[in-house]
């Protein structure tokens, strides 16, 4: 593969630290030609504490002998008690909207507590009232008398026909039970 000017011999120098060896070469000199630069000096175009720096003869440049103004370091006495009163709102503003977070947390805490007090309330009401509906309901099934069975159901039933609009209509069942409860003897033959 010669012939096409091909070399796939594996050469034993590293082509990347080579190149960095030759551009190290190169930039080697470039640090002693370029002067220090000062704070001083950057910050007033050449020009140390606002007197002109002697320019040289080929520079063509218009401002040649104008000195740069300091900058002002103060702020105008407008501004700065603008800052302070500003200041002053942004905290009272902070200490007014975390005494309404804690008057929110108060009022959070006593409406979840009055709510668990509701709520122990419903519940020892609802087992007080289940626990004296099972006490009738044992002491009713030690009377059971035979031909009573239809009436026991009735009272566990719900006649009133605008209780359930969203449910399934049940009056069919209804009317049944209800004419068993009135003629258990009659109902039981028809059936």
């Amino acid at each position: 593969m010669n012939a096409f000017g091909d070399n796939f011999e594996q050469s034993e120098v590293d082509p990347a630290a080579e190149f960095l060896a030759r551009e190290q070469n190169a930039l080697a000199g470039l640090e002693d030609e370029i002067p220090p630069v000062t704070a001083a000096a950057s910050a007033s175009n050449g020009s140390v504490d606002g007197d002109p720096v002697p320019k040289a003869e080929d520079d063509n440049d218009d401002f040649a002998g104008f000195t740069v103004p300091k900058q002002v370091t103060e702020e105008p006495e407008k501004i700065r008690k603008w800052r302070e009163d500003q200041k002053a709102r942004l905290e009272e503003k902070d200490r007014e909207e975390e005494r309404k977070k804690e008057e929110l947390r108060e009022q959070a805490r006593k409406e979840l507590e009055d709510w668990y007090k509701h709520h122990e309330e419903t519940i020892s009401k609802t087992k007080a009232a289940n626990r004296n509906a099972e006490k009738q309901f044992v002491a009713e099934t030690d009377e059971i008398e035979p031909g009573t069975e239809w009436e026991r159901i009735a009272k566990l039933c719900d006649f009133n026909p605008k209780t359930n609009k969203s449910s399934k209509d049940i009056s069919r069942m209804r009317s049944i039970i209800l004419q068993l409860k009135q003629n258990p003897i009659q109902a039981t033959k028809k059936v």
